[in-house]
């Protein structure tokens, strides 16, 4: 793999991306801006998505589109589902599921996709199994792989975590990285989503995530410099 497309959601989830890239080019393509260049001889494309699943899948077929990646890499935060995950710490998704996605009075599951194969969109699991080889480098946060569910909505509460624990055994919790996850898997094109936690998914989430959104992107973005130097 020597071209890849990284997304993030926000200007924090990849400032540190394009620092360190070297012959940058920027480039707008309809109300994206992507950066092409280089990192440790790897090609690569950065872009800010914008925050949601509709402005991450957008992006991510825009992405497809007009670069052709060899894989798509989705950084960001999350808010931590499984209480062993602590504010720092990295989830590189298993696979991912849209958990505000609601069609029950049809007798579907809720997250369940109707008239498609899967609803689960599983990552490259070379790509999950090199992120992860990384695992002893960082001696001051733990790597965990899991399931991440993705949906319109910051969690907030206690109840709505319990719920995507239980239903989804969810490690952790966003609003896009399913959506990227699906149109890479209409489009067969490997991907992994690596998501840094930002804070707990409970009634102090607000808070911490001002507090610690740029720290936990920076730990993300640091595992990303490791995956691309291997590449």
């Amino acid at each position: 793999m020597k071209k890849i497309g990284i997304i993030g959601a926000m200007q924090e989830e990849i400032e540190a991306l394009l620092e360190i890239m070297t012959d940058k080019v920027r480039e707008k393509k309809g109300v994206l801006e992507f950066y092409c260049g280089k990192y440790e001889g790897v090609d690569i494309i950065v872009v800010k998505a914008g925050i949601g699943k509709v402005n991450a899948a957008m992006c991510t077929q825009c992405l497809i589109d007009n670069y052709k990646p060899d894989a798509v890499i989705n950084v960001g935060v999350a808010g931590a589902i499984n209480d062993d995950l602590n504010i720092g710490d990295i989830v590189l998704s298993t696979y991912l599921q849209e958990h505000d996605f609601d069609v029950t009075a049809f007798g579907y599951e809720k997250g369940v996709i109707p008239r498609l194969d899967s609803s689960k969109f599983y990552a490259d699991e070379k790509l999950v199994d090199l992120a992860y080889s990384f695992n002893n480098d960082f001696k001051e946060i733990n790597l965990h792989k899991g399931v991440i569910v993705s949906g319109d909505v910051f969690v907030s509460s206690r109840v709505l975590k319990d719920e995507l624990e239980s239903k989804y055994n969810a490690y952790c919790a966003e609003m896009e990285g399913a959506a990227i996850a699906h149109v890479c898997y209409l489009q067969n094109v490997p991907f992994l989503v690596i998501r840094s936690m930002s804070d707990k998914a409970d009634g102090n989430s607000p808070k911490n995530f001002d507090e610690f959104v740029l720290s936990s992107a920076q730990n993300a973005v640091r595992l990303i410099k490791d995956i691309l130097s291997k590449m």
